[in-house]
């Protein structure tokens, strides 16, 4: 019988983001205390942008997307947002997202399986994610419960389980 194997990566279904982006920016647009202070939160390039005329209005803006983003199903580990920067009379925050584990990462992850998990047990870093094989079904299903339990710096999700 051939192996069992599923593969671990991290990554952010961008069409969930670009929703959460507009749920937040309808959001603001609506909101009593929003009125006046120009709060706005869009792509810029690569990065998400949030605008506002106040630090602690760009910082609700922040609040409000991470608000959106769960509501979403995607982890907050995802999102690497930057300090409040001002720019003349606005504030703004860029926000990142962090995709890909990388080769070190991959190494821990690989060493918790090895240390940890059942016996039998491969994992091998494939790029900017890693591919866990085994005979047993059961010794895979181990390790995903096992990986769940444990808290890393970024998001997990387990796909390709064949």
């Amino acid at each position: 019988m051939a192996d069992s194997s599923f593969d671990i990566v991290s990554k952010v279904e961008r069409q969930e983001v670009d929703n959460a982006i507009n749920q937040a920016s309808k959001e603001i647009s609506q909101r009593y205390d929003f009125r006046g202070v120009d709060a706005s939160v869009a792509w810029s390039g690569d990065k998400i942008e949030m605008r506002a005329n106040a630090e602690e209005r760009v910082k609700a803006v922040l609040d409000i997307l991470q608000s959106k983003l769960i509501k979403r199903g995607i982890s907050l580990k995802a999102l690497d947002a930057g300090e409040p920067q001002s720019s003349g009379k606005e504030y703004k925050i860029f926000a990142s997202l962090k995709e890909g584990i990388a080769q070190d990462e991959a190494k821990k992850i690989a060493k918790v399986i090895r240390d940890e998990g059942p016996k039998g047990v491969k994992a091998q870093v494939q790029g900017d994610e890693l591919r866990v094989s085994s005979k047993s079904r059961d010794h895979l299903q181990e390790i995903i419960a096992l990986l769940k339990g444990k808290d890393f710096d970024f998001p997990l999700q387990f796909v390709n389980y064949r």
